[in-house]
């Protein structure tokens, strides 16, 4: 019996496994992302649960940069976004622990100057 000599390699069996692991890959990643910004929070002895309805949510991550409502926006597109909304509507501040909090202070500084007035900060218990 005299054995058969190949001169290339069948790379299809190995492309079929490495489709069903990208398939497993990209199935798993799905479940994983929540779609939540990642924030540090700060803790507070003094903090209560809050049940968040439809609100708006101004996130400061730890570079500065300001979210509302998930959606990136800069400081002075905030200010025309807070304008044209209703000064009784409850507005919730996330803010990075390691943000400047100069950048904390310009987003109040901007609420109070619109007239807002229900306003709340969460942080971690």
């Amino acid at each position: 019996m005299k054995l058969q000599k190949f001169n290339s390699i069948n790379v299809i069996p190995f492309i079929d496994v490495l489709l069903v692991l990208l398939a497993i890959v990209l199935l798993t990643s799905t479940f994983i992302a929540k779609g939540d910004i990642p924030v540090a929070l700060a803790q507070a002895q003094s903090s209560t649960d809050l049940s968040m309805q439809q609100e708006s949510v101004i996130t400061i991550k730890a570079d500065n940069s300001m979210f509302l409502n998930k959606l990136h926006i800069s400081l002075e597109a905030l200010e025309v976004k807070l304008q044209s909304m209703n000064s009784q509507s409850h507005i919730y501040i996330k803010c990075d622990k390691k943000a400047d909090f100069e950048s904390f202070v310009k987003v109040l500084d901007l609420l109070k100057s619109n007239a807002f007035e229900n306003i709340s900060i969460i942080t971690k218990k």
